[in-house]
């Protein structure tokens, strides 16, 4: 198949994840009364306006707080699209305020509005807020794939041939200087920036777990921007985008974070396009513009419809005059945004941000994607249509794209353009070997049967354990103690009440062999990872009542998998939760998220699960000869408690 059919391929399954992730959005919101949404966390009602107010780059932003179900978990966070709308009866309602959640704290959340001016039905209470459809990405990846499709004798058709067709990448010998590595790096890191300096097209950066592959990645990029002055930097998620901004800052290099300040952390606001804008030479004089703008507009409107010739010339005068300050006003704002743009060294966007009307015609010599093993390849090449170089970092052997349709998923999309483009150029990619973050036992199931044993654990890390009294890898084996799993019949995922209890049991003996005093001295923190949400919730219950934990229950987290990644611990207990007579082991047959689960672990990595179950398949087979061989596993018989 040549690049235009994969193309063509690819379009056809964003295009099923759409309906897909439309048909969930249906099934879940639209479909569902106030109650049942409310029931389910995809709308909070009732809520209060607590308040409103002009924040960063004059953008209006509303605070609310619900008034009910005041514990039950919702599906608001960063970034989430939302519409405000009333319940309130009698009171005609146009249409709903929209806009974009900043954060959200308890029970307290702070959007910023998509436009002006609030209506005057939000101040009449009975309001509501839903979670929206997000329309937008699904637009810009298809228009990506429809230029990248059509694309003849540029780069975006070279790179194209590179990454998919039988066009071979390249080196540039002629014009690569000589290069000086800072000392923090080790020679592996040094390898990688050396083939991402070098490269005429294409490069990979292979980070497994605890490698510094952000540290590397960043070097990297600071080094490209002496050769080249200014490089597009993205990522998938806001979260990472930021990240990196942050640490480019820290190196000196002069920032500039495109997307909507609500989904940008506070540490990174004031990189922002609006924020820049706000501290710009020449912003005085726009804002004084848009103010006598409003001013003249306003007194224009105040006019009555009984007026003479007179005042309807005056009236047209004024209009005229506001239009003339608000093109003047635009026009400084153009100025403004090209100034910074071309003064930038670094811009930083997610991918689908690189779409940004601010950016539209602007091309570069190099972009980055990190965590491209994350990154469906629609949206890999919104970046790639505005850059003669593509360097992609990240570890396809962590987690994967999310994605909806499972048809979509089996028919490739699961299949990022990091893969296709380290599997056929293998000789452009570069592999982190030594990891700074676990302990050598941690590390060693994971290295062998990921990385084919080629990670190193550093000096520092590699003795390190949580006491004088513990072993770094336990595994512990609940097979044949009656343990079942069980299915909750609305929601359909898994729970083991019994190996959650096991797990609350297993902490609790461990915080007491270490001290709560030692334990709050030292800092230590644990996450708890289950890979289902129920087994999630009811291990969150049991931990929230044990006077055990209490003292340092702020030291301790509770999830699925998705959200330790890129995270670490220092103890890490995995509940596998599958216990059943089939052995069936269900999605933890994606043994990515198994590794990123056990890679968390700084110095400590505490497994419990059902053999018998578990054993049935390969990868799990492996794991269990591993830690027997390592004398690593005891039965659940052999616990005292």
């Amino acid at each position: 198949m040549n690049s235009q059919h994969q193309l063509a391929h690819t379009f056809e399954l964003i295009k099923l994840e759409r309906q897909a992730d439309l048909e969930y959005y249906r099934q879940k919101v639209l479909l569902r009364s106030l109650q049942q949404r409310t029931q389910d966390g995809t709308t909070w009602y009732p809520v209060k306006l607590k308040r409103d107010y002009i924040g960063t780059g004059e953008r209006l932003i509303i605070e609310i707080e619900r008034t009910n179900h005041l514990e039950k978990p919702h599906a608001f966070q960063s970034g989430k699209s939302v519409t405000v709308f009333s319940n309130a009866a009698g009171k005609p309602q146009k249409e709903n305020v929209h806009g974009v959640v900043n954060y959200v704290r308890d029970n307290t959340m702070v959007i910023t509005v998509n436009g002006d001016e609030l209506p005057e039905w939000i101040y009449d209470g009975m309001l509501g807020i839903d979670v929206m459809f997000d329309e937008m990405s699904y637009r810009e990846m298809e228009f990506a794939l429809k230029e990248v499709m059509k694309a003849e004798d540029n780069r975006v058709a070279a790179i194209r041939e590179i990454l998919l067709g039988t066009a071979e990448s390249e080196v540039r010998r002629d014009d690569v200087p000589a290069l000086t590595f800072s000392s923090i790096l080790n020679e592996s890191q040094q390898r990688a920036i050396t083939k991402i300096i070098e490269t005429a097209d294409v490069a990979f950066v292979h980070g497994p777990p605890g490698t510094g592959k952000t540290t590397t990645l960043v070097q990297a990029i600071a080094m490209t921007i002496k050769q080249e002055k200014q490089v597009l930097v993205t990522a998938p998620s806001n979260a990472a985008v930021d990240l990196l901004a942050d640490k480019l800052s820290e190196q000196g290099l002069n920032v500039l974070r495109i997307g909507h300040p609500a989904r940008v952390t506070e540490q990174s606001l004031s990189k922002t396009l609006d924020a820049r804008i706000a501290q710009h030479q020449n912003y005085g004089e726009l804002r004084e513009l848009r103010k006598r703008m409003e001013q003249v507009r306003s007194t224009a409107l105040k006019f009555k419809r009984s007026f003479g010739y007179h005042e309807r010339e005056q009236r047209k005068q004024m209009l005229q005059e506001a239009k003339l300050l608000k093109n003047d006003a635009d026009m400084l704002e153009f100025y403004i945004i090209n100034d910074l743009l071309q003064n930038c060294e670094a811009i930083c966007c997610t991918l689908v941000g690189s779409s940004h009307p601010t950016l539209r015609g602007k091309k570069f010599k190099t972009a980055f994607i990190d965590e491209a093993g994350q990154a469906l390849e629609p949206a890999s090449w919104i970046p790639i249509l505005r850059a003669e170089r593509v360097i992609f970092a990240g570890d396809h052997l962590q987690l994967p794209p999310t994605i909806k349709s499972n048809e979509a998923a089996k028919s490739g999309l699961a299949e990022t353009l990091f893969e296709k483009g380290i599997r056929k150029h293998p000789e452009r990619a570069a592999m982190l070997q030594v990891q700074y973050r676990m302990h050598e036992d941690i590390m060693q199931f994971s290295s062998e049967h990921f990385y084919k044993d080629e990670l190193i654990a550093h000096d520092s890390v590699k003795r390190r354990i949580l006491a004088a009294n513990q072993v770094p890898v336990e595994f512990i084996d609940t097979a044949g103690a009656g343990y079942a799993e069980e299915q909750d019949p609305e929601t359909l995922s898994r729970f083991n009440k019994e190996e959650a209890d096991l797990v609350i049991r297993k902490v609790e003996k461990l915080i007491q062999e270490i001290g709560i005093e030692e334990w709050h001295q030292q800092g230590f923190t644990m996450g708890i990872i289950t890979p289902y949400r129920a087994q999630v919730d009811y291990i969150v219950k049991l931990a929230d009542a044990s006077a055990i934990l209490e003292p340092i229950r702020s030291l301790i987290s509770i999830n699925t998998v998705d959200a330790f990644q890129g995270q670490e611990r220092d103890v890490i207990v995995i509940g596998f939760v599958r216990s059943n007579d089939k052995g069936e082991v269900g999605f933890l047959g994606d043994i990515r998220r198994t590794n990123v689960a056990m890679t968390r672990a700084k110095k400590k990595l505490i497994m419990i699960g059902d053999s018998a179950t578990l054993g049935s398949h390969p990868f799990y087979l492996a794991l269990l000869d591993f830690v027997q061989a390592k004398e690593f596993y005891r039965s659940v018989f052999e616990e005292t408690f």
